[in-house]
């Protein structure tokens, strides 16, 4: 039997664990089989970033073609601008990790350093940066898939649901079983980028440039200057390859024992082995003198050129084709453990702070997926479409994280402080001039949906909190209640006929309440009036010691007229406390349930929404075996 409160919800701080579906005791050790190593922690936490080297050496080379090959010329110089950018980003969010080892990156850097509101702007634009993260990951590899395969142009959509379904189901089964699912495809695709790349620096030419014959070039004409604004396009364009760098900080109690020295270390490895593949790119860009054509990715190119139109070739676009589709997990592992502190924190609905047997916070891996999947709809698939919206919420944190570090390091006031102090004063800096410059250039594309969902989405944890707070007010949370209090008992048990259910209904009654009534709804109608007349005469020759209360409803509703007897009955004895018992059956197989009847869901929805009478169902389990 289950007791549901009615109308009196819990308000204080979510528990951290669902209950487990055995009664062992868990160990530190049992628990650490479902949390991350520093390789899986690469695996299931960067696949965001490495997949960005697909596309961030690509929309550096895009702005600067405007300016034809003296522009082209540039695309060293900005990549190391972004790698040194990078490696401040690295640096900063190492002791993000060591400051806030319960995760959360830039929320909870501003919720310490910087005020409660700015911490829920932080978080706003994290949830849309990895919301767009899963929808722009699995477009973009679904359309590198039908760029292969055109006749499955028509059904992308679908496609990308079933990627999105894969990647949401190895994550329902726990963190580390995405990490082990992800660990290959990570491994194939960083190991090709750095095989193309050493390859590609022993050629004196292009190899092949088969995949680039035939198409138009998208390369402007010729110029003799290029401008400050067009090079800091290019700098806040190619600083989409820093998308997931906070991943690991947002994430660190996903990781063992010592948790936030594993993620310490995954964050360094992740920042080295990016800015290692961002600056071979691009030197390889120059060597060959590549230049942008329509509809052949700058990748692609660089394979060709590296290692020719063979084997080689496809494997690299087979690896970014599927690296690109399982980015997605990056947001999978980071957004539920967000969205768990923001719960604990009376900003979310406090069913996102439960986490599974298996470390997982469902709640948060459902919620992302359907979203996502909502995205993945109405976006019908398409890439550019979504490519707009992203990046922004990413920007945003970071320039927060780095001002809240700048803060956190005045007030700490360590040896060294000061240069510590302004390399994230300057981090913040050009990561705020990234995000205007972002936010500016892509405003009329679609960006400005982030700008008006951010702040809708500060007043929604807005308005959780204030409504939590009230809640808890009226709880009188944090204070020492009354002592408890016996108080004379009503128990009120509907029944439609006499049955063994019946029976063991008011026996259950009976151990709860001083007083127990049962309780009938009956109907004009001529069937049903006989119905009644049978159940009056049958109760009378069983005689349970219990009265039989008959209710008459004109219009065959049964939850109304039992709420309002309860409602009656609570007026009639206001130092009473009234019960209601709806037994109910719980058949042997699943499929069986469809063969209710529901009576006791309407009873309970009608009782819950209309009176504050205690609720309890009783189960009467019926076994397979059963006579």
């Amino acid at each position: 039997m289950s007791t549901d409160m009615g109308k009196t919800g819990t308000t204080g701080q979510a528990p951290a664990t669902e209950e487990p579906p055995d009664t062992g005791v868990r160990t530190p050790a049992a628990e650490d089989r479902h949390r991350l190593t520093a390789l899986q922690g690469l695996a299931a936490l960067s696949l965001d970033a490495m997949a960005s080297v697909a596309y961030g050496p690509e929309s550096i080379v895009l702005v600067l073609a405007a300016a034809g090959a003296y522009g082209m010329g540039f695309t060293l110089p900005v990549t190391l601008a972004i790698a040194a950018l990078l490696v401040v980003l690295v640096a900063s969010y190492r002791q993000v990790i060591a400051a806030f080892p319960d995760g959360g990156g830039s929320y909870a850097v501003a919720k310490r350093h910087l005020g409660r509101r700015t911490s829920l702007v932080a978080a706003a634009s994290l949830i849309l940066d990895y919301v767009l993260n899963v929808a722009v990951s699995v477009t973009a590899g679904v359309a590198a898939l039908t760029s292969a395969f055109p006749e499955l142009y028509g059904e992308r959509v679908w496609i990308c649901l079933g990627v999105l379904v894969l990647v949401t189901a190895v994550n329902l089964r726990g963190v580390v079983e995405s990490a082990k699912a992800f660990l290959v495809p990570t491994a194939v695709f960083v190991g090709s980028i750095l095989a193309m790349v050493v390859v590609g620096l022993f050629r004196d030419g292009p190899v092949s440039t088969a995949s680039a014959a035939g198409h138009a070039s998208a390369l402007g004409e010729g110029a003799t200057t290029v401008g400050a604004l067009l090079l800091l396009k290019a700098f806040a364009a190619g600083c989409s390859a820093l998308t997931g760098v906070e991943a690991v900080a947002n994430a660190v109690p996903s990781f063992r024992a010592p948790a936030a020295r594993r993620a310490q270390r995954t964050e360094v490895a992740l920042g080295a082995l990016l800015g290692v593949m961002l600056i071979g790119l691009s030197i390889l860009i120059g060597r060959f003198h590549l230049q942008p054509v329509e509809g052949v990715t700058v990748l692609a190119q660089l394979a060709d050129a590296s290692f020719g139109h063979g084997a080689a070739f496809y494997v690299v676009q087979f690896a970014t084709m599927v690296l690109l589709a399982l980015a997605a997990n990056t947001s999978f592992g980071g957004l539920p453990v967000l969205m768990s502190l923001l719960a604990r924190d009376n900003h979310l609905p406090h069913v996102f702070a439960l986490k599974a047997d298996r470390q997982v916070h469902r709640h948060g891996v459902a919620w992302l997926a359907l979203v996502s999947a909502l995205l993945l709809v109405l976006s019908g698939g398409d890439t550019n479409t979504l490519v707009p919206l992203f990046a922004i919420g990413v920007f945003v944190g970071f320039t927060i994280c780095q001002v809240g570090m700048v803060r956190h390091w005045y007030g700490q006031r360590p040896r060294g402080w000061q240069a510590k102090a302004a390399l994230n004063g300057f981090g913040a800096l050009l990561t705020g001039v990234s995000a205007v410059v972002v936010t500016a250039t892509k405003f009329t594309e679609g960006a400005w949906l982030v700008v008006v969902a951010l702040p809708l989405l500060v007043l929604g944890f807005e308005k959780i909190h204030r409504a939590y707070t009230e809640i808890g007010e009226r709880l009188e949370l944090g204070r020492i209640p009354q002592a408890p209090q016996r108080s004379r008992s009503l128990v009120v048990v509907p029944v439609s006929g006499l049955s063994r259910l019946t029976s063991q209904a008011l026996t259950a009654a009976r151990s709860l309440g001083d007083e127990v009534l049962a309780v009938t709804v009956t109907h004009p109608a001529p069937e049903d009036r006989l119905a009644a007349e049978a159940l009056r005469r049958d109760w009378e020759l069983w005689k349970p010691g219990i009265e039989l209360i008959e209710l008459s409803s004109e219009t065959r509703s049964l939850g109304r007229p039992l709420s309002a007897y309860v409602r009656k009955l609570a007026q009639a004895h206001p130092d009473s406390q009234v019960t209601v018992l709806i037994p109910e059956t719980e058949p042997a197989r699943l499929w069986q349930r469809l063969l209710q009847n529901q009576r006791g869901s309407v009873v309970a929805h009608a009782v819950r929404r209309d009176t504050d009478a205690v609720i309890c169902r009783l189960r009467f389990r019926i076994t397979a075996d059963a006579r």
